[in-house]
């Protein structure tokens, strides 16, 4: 693993009982690189991200960011240190507008001020395409505009890595181009980004590397064309578009 590693994670297992959901996982993430996340259904993909972030706590292991132990950290710590998430099932405050969602996010996630939460509440909105929205209650925006809105409330708390769980899933295909082309920019503002997605071929048109888990360990790890070409991969995704 790279010692100027971003985020860090040393053997790390969470259990449920008898079930082992997340078995001795170990992987890091270098600053500005995205690193995708594949796996078929409860291969433990989720119950990773919530360790990294903070949602569950680990049974063993470690998990460090920006070289500090953050394995004791609660969610909203992990927030303020610069960790942010989006959430498969997109989680809106629906009765308030998508502006309101924003501010919320940045000064609630993200420790800002009233006054500098509404200027990053207008960056974001702009950053993803969400102005003509802003004044548009949450509740009732399309499934689009909904995963662009759990981007932005992740994106409000200025994050420098970003945790995006599934965010293309549901989509159409234009609507997941259009998605994709709007973390391009992100990324290329330097966002550190580890993504889980099941619509592999807009991952592979982001991802710097692949690592993936079946039944809560890993399978495969290393670049895409490898890990893509690797048989037990193939044999775990048989039937499914790559």
């Amino acid at each position: 693993m790279s010692t100027n590693a971003l985020l860090t994670l040393t053997a790390v297992s969470k259990r449920y009982g008898a079930l082992t959901v997340t078995d001795n996982i170990s992987l890091s993430v270098t600053a500005g690189e995205t690193l995708g996340i594949l796996g078929p259904n409860g291969a433990g993909k989720t119950t990773l991200f919530n360790l990294i972030s903070g949602d569950v706590k680990a049974d063993a292991g470690r998990v460090e960011y920006e070289g500090r132990d953050i394995t004791g950290l609660a969610p909203h710590q992990r927030c303020r240190a610069g960790i942010g998430r989006s959430y498969q099932v997109p989680q809106p405050f629906g009765h308030m507008t998508v502006f309101e969602n924003l501010v919320t996010a940045a000064c609630f996630g993200g420790g800002q001020n009233e006054h500098e939460a509404w200027h990053t509440a207008v960056e974001v909105l702009e950053k993803t395409d969400l102005t003509a929205h802003a004044n548009q209650p949450a509740g009732g925006l399309t499934l689009l505009n909904r995963k662009r809105l759990e981007l932005a409330r992740a994106l409000a708390t200025e994050p420098q890595l970003l945790l995006l769980d599934e965010i293309a899933g549901g989509l159409t295909e234009h609507e997941a181009q259009e998605l994709v082309a709007e973390l391009r920019r992100i990324k290329a503002e330097g966002v550190t980004m580890v993504w889980i997605e099941h619509v592999v071929h807009a991952l592979l048109s982001i991802a710097d590397r692949l690592f993936v888990i079946n039944f809560g360990a890993k399978l495969a790890e290393g670049l895409p064309e490898a890990v893509m070409a690797n048989e037990d991969v193939r044999r775990v995704y048989m039937g499914m578009e790559a």
